[in-house]
Formats: C-alpha cells, sequence, structure tokens
C-alpha cells in the first residue's frame, strides 16, 4: 500500500528564499569575530556564540526533519547538548562544543537535507512520507517558526556581540538613519486614548491571512474594556533620562519599589547599561568618535564606539526596575500590555466587533525602513519622532523598533491559551517571575514587527535593547 505525500500547498520557492535570508543575515553578523570570541561566553547571562548557533541548526533539524518528516539525528548528541532547558547559560560555555569546521558543516548539512524533504515531491524521493506531520507542514508552518526562532537568536547573538570587551564588535555595515533635526518637533508630549473595549491578540480564523504565522502566547484574542488612560508619544529619551539622574534618581528610594530599591544596591547601578559617567575613560580599544572626546560629560558605548549621549535617542539598556522607578518619578506609570497593544493597533474608527485591527501601528502594509528603525543594520536607535509614517492612529510614534518597551504586566497566558507547537517556547515561562516587553528593537527583523508579538524577560535584565514610554491615569 502506497502512502499519499503530504500537501505541500505553499510557495516552497518563497520558503527557501526565507531561509536561505534568514542565514544569510546569521552569517553575515559573526563573519568579523574569529573563532575563539565566538566560542567564548562574554557574559554569564549570554550564551557563548557558538552555542547560539549550533542551537540554530538543532532546532532547524528538530523541527525542519526529526518532528516534520521523521528523520533521525544527523549527529549523536546534539539534541541534547543545544537543548535550551536541560543546559542553563551559565553552563553552555562548559559544554564540549563543535569547532568551526564540524559546527558550519552541521549547519549546512541540515539545511541541505531540509531544503531536500522540501523539495523531496519534485524529485520523486518520497522518503518517510508516512511519518510526516500534517499539522506542522500545514501552510508552511513549520518553515517559518524556524526562520523566526533563528531571528530571535540573531538578536541574542547582538546582544552578546555589545556586551564583549576589547576587542570589541564592529559591524561591517550601518544602514544610516534619519538626522535628529529630521525628527517630528512635536514628538513631545502624551495622547489620550478613551475608555472602551478592543480585542486584544492574534486571532487566525479573523486574519485577513489564515496562514499568517504568530507564536502560541499571541493568541487567543480576547476582550479587554479599559478606562481611558495616557500615553507617551515617544519613547522616553536619553534628555530625560539624564534629567532623572541629575535629580538624584539613582540615590533617592522614594520612586523605587522595594524589589527595584533592593536590585539597585545589590548591582550599584547609577545610570543604563553601558553609559560611561563623567570622568570615566573610554575603555580600551574602542573607538572615541567626533563630539565624544570630552570625558567631562555622559557618554555611550555602543559596540565598539563611544558615542556623545545623544540627546532625542531612546534611552537603552534599562532593566525593568529602571523603567519603573523613572516613571514613578516622572509622576507616571509603566503602560499595561493591553493599554500598549491598544495605543498601538487600534484606533478612533474601529471598536471590539472590529477585527482584525491594523497588524502594525502605521497599518497592514509590511515593516520598511519608512516606518521603523528595524532589521538590525543601524545597530542602535534613532532620534524619537524620526519615523512619522509609522504613527498610530492615535498619532503615537516609535510603537515598533528602535527599543523594547517595558510594561507593567507579568507574563501570563491569554484566555483559552493552548500551547503549540511546544510547550517550551511559552507555558513554561508564564507567571509572575517575567515583565512583558513589547514593541521590537532596532535589532529586531521585521518579520517579527507585528503589533502582538509579545516578548518577556527577568526584570533585573539590561542586556537586551530595552527601553520604556510612560502612562498616566486621564
Amino acid at each position: 500500500m502506497t502512502t499519499a505525500a503530504p500537501s505541500l500547498d505553499f510557495d516552497r520557492h518563497a520558503v527557501r528564499r526565507r531561509l536561505e535570508a534568514v542565514r544569510e543575515r546569521t552569517l553575515s553578523l559573526v563573519a568579523p569575530l574569529d573563532w575563539p570570541l565566538l566560542r567564548k561566553q562574554h557574559v554569564s547571562i549570554l550564551s557563548p556564540m557558538v552555542w547560539d548557533l549550533g542551537h540554530i541548526g538543532n532546532f532547524e533539524e528538530l523541527w525542519l526533519l526529526h518532528n516534520a518528516w521523521g528523520d533521525g539525528w544527523l549527529h549523536a548528541g546534539y539534541e541534547r547538548m543545544f537543548d535550551a532547558v536541560l543546559n542553563p547559560r551559565p553552563t553552555r560555555e562548559g559544554l564540549p562544543l563543535p569547532q568551526r569546521g564540524e559546527l558550519f558543516d552541521y549547519l549546512a548539512a541540515v539545511r541541505e537535507r531540509a531544503l531536500g524533504r522540501l523539495f523531496a515531491n519534485d524529485s520523486g524521493d518520497r522518503g518517510n512520507t508516512a511519518a510526516a506531520d500534517a499539522a506542522l507542514l500545514d501552510g508552511g508552518f513549520v518553515y517559518e517558526l524556524v526562520a523566526e526562532h533563528e531571528e530571535q537568536h540573531q538578536e541574542t547573538l547582538l546582544q552578546a556581540m555589545q556586551a564583549m570587551g576589547t576587542p570589541f564588535y564592529h559591524p561591517g555595515v550601518r544602514r544610516p538613519l534619519p538626522a535628529a533635526d529630521d525628527a517630528d518637533a512635536d514628538a513631545a508630549g502624551m495622547v489620550e486614548i478613551p475608555a472602551g473595549p478592543f480585542r486584544m491578540g492574534w486571532d487566525d480564523a479573523a486574519s485577513d491571512d489564515g496562514a499568517a504565522f504568530a507564536y502560541d502566547n499571541e493568541k487567543q484574542s480576547h476582550v479587554v474594556d479599559l478606562p481611558a488612560y495616557r500615553i507617551d508619544r515617544t519613547p522616553v529619551t536619553h534628555a530625560a533620562w539624564l534629567a532623572f539622574v541629575a535629580a538624584g534618581g539613582y540615590d533617592d528610594s522614594g520612586p523605587w519599589s522595594e524589589a527595584g530599591w533592593a536590585w539597585r544596591q545589590e548591582t550599584g547601578a547609577r545610570s543604563p547599561l553601558y553609559w560611561l559617567a563623567p570622568g570615566e575613560a573610554a575603555p580600551e580599544g574602542a573607538e572615541v568618535t567626533a563630539g565624544a572626546a570630552d570625558d567631562g560629560a555622559w557618554r555611550v558605548r555602543r559596540f565598539g564606539r563611544v558615542l556623545a549621549l545623544p540627546a532625542a535617542e531612546p534611552v537603552m539598556h534599562v532593566s525593568y526596575w529602571e523603567a519603573e522607578a523613572f516613571a514613578r518619578w516622572a509622576g507616571k506609570r509603566l503602560p499595561t500590555e493591553a493599554e500598549w497593544e491598544k495605543a498601538a493597533l487600534w484606533g478612533p474608527q474601529l471598536d471590539a466587533s472590529q477585527h482584525p485591527a491594523r497588524r502594525h501601528p502605521w497599518g497592514d502594509v509590511p515593516a520598511d525602513d519608512t516606518r521603523a528603525n528595524l532589521d538590525q543594520l543601524a545597530f542602535g536607535p534613532a532620534a524619537v519622532g524620526a519615523f512619522p509614517a509609522g504613527a498610530s492612529a492615535w498619532g503615537v510614534l516609535g510603537l515598533v523598533g528602535d527599543v523594547w518597551e517595558w510594561t507593567a504586566s507579568d507574563f501570563r497566558a491569554y484566555p483559552g491559551f493552548r500551547a503549540h507547537p511546544y510547550a517550551e517556547y511559552s507555558e513554561i515561562f508564564f507567571g509572575d517571575d517575567y515583565k512583558v516587553l513589547r514593541g521590537g528593537s532596532w535589532a529586531t527583523r521585521p518579520s517579527m514587527a507585528r503589533g502582538t508579538f509579545r516578548n518577556w524577560d527577568f526584570p533585573q535584565r539590561r542586556q537586551i535593547f530595552s527601553g520604556l514610554r510612560c502612562a498616566a491615569d486621564a
């Protein structure tokens, strides 16, 4: 009896181009680094970059070969070595990680076999079609899962590259950004969002493209009724944060929560991560850029360069505890993620019976470099208000790109949540240990710029490209 081949009723050539483009970016990001730097664990909360690369390949093997098609493993032991749950980050440098040739040969071999499976029907190689998982293959879901997973690890790799000491990481190419003088001159202030219900989260059934991809934690859509509130029109800037520092914000326990102040005392933090205080020398080997020679002013290290603190850029590399303290000091608070999403995706002409809302703050047109600072190659944020075409229907700016924005919300499941395709992506992290961040950063790829995407991390984390905007009751 012959088993029918699984249906691959999606654009397989587009899938191949997508996978190849993602891999090309990964390899271009790590290309400036020699092997010892890739093998080193630069900080304990981030993996050696070799582990991230191996994990990317092993995740692809797991989902595109083992789970989707029932194939056996290419390399015995890699499924355990590159399992993120079995190997906490501080332990990964001690693993018997592969050498350069072995690692890149493995990545290439997995990709070759995955593409062979994708085009198996064309070649007549039916292989293990009886073991194929139609639910994973339907609409090409599993291929986008793998692509977005790799893109998330690109951002993690960039965090490690920023954390490196001497020798510093120097990007090969930088995409220019709009000048601060081109930013919206009226970007300051707050926008009032009126009271009322809206539908939060992603809904496959209501989407105009039922095959569009979203993670399990973005689903199920549900109605949330919010009172009126106000939200900052732009993220908080360096200039505003400097005022907080100058006012003794890191010395006064008043605006800090009990847990936040304990973190402040334990760490001794007195500014965002990677800031250089007045009088602090630039790290040896870093390039001091024009305008940053005065060590009597606050400066910032961004990868291998020291910059004069750009007043109009959003503050970056702040923890949740710092963001919370700043908001209280400013007489405001952090928005909930529901408030963030309503400000981003809804508008005056929409109500909860109209779904889907906008896929992005500006509408359903895909992200590009006229609407948001995404896609990594700027290697830093733009001045706030620099992308007026990316405004939400309410006129809120910069909701996508530049910096992830801390919200006041714990990372919890939406009503009706169902883990898919595996519990370890979201479900094991639900609870009050993690805070939700929204909006993406300059290091986020455009595919994940959808307004329902949810990021999460511990409130003490600062290596992420994180900032904030404030909210207040109306």
